[in-house]
């Protein structure tokens, strides 16, 4: 049924996928990550909701002490929409957004 593959990850064809589904999904459900084959072909990975393995979040590498958070909780203010007439230059806004 499983065949084990070079990265760790198992492979399983369609067939089997079919007729064994509730085991395969079981084992996916306990962190073991599949990869779907059609007539050989790898063509989707099964595996448990959230991160993949080795895959680290900000919030991970914060809690190791190893990135610090952001210093400013805030986020600076939109700026105003403005309307602008079609044939304006960018250059000429950019210039503007600088003041110069």
């Amino acid at each position: 049924m499983l065949q084990p593959q070079e990265e760790g990850l198992a492979r399983v064809g369609i067939r089997d996928l079919r007729n064994n589904v509730a085991a395969i999904v079981r084992r996916a459900g306990s962190g073991e990550r599949m990869v779907i084959t059609s007539d050989g072909v790898p063509v989707a990975v099964l595996g448990p909701i959230g991160p993949a393995p080795g895959g680290v979040t900000l919030d991970d590498l914060i809690a190791a002490g190893l990135l610090a958070p952001p210093g400013r909780p805030d986020h600076p203010e939109e700026p105003e929409p403005s309307s602008l007439a079609v044939d304006t230059r960018s250059s000429r806004v950019l210039d503007e957004l600088r003041g110069a």
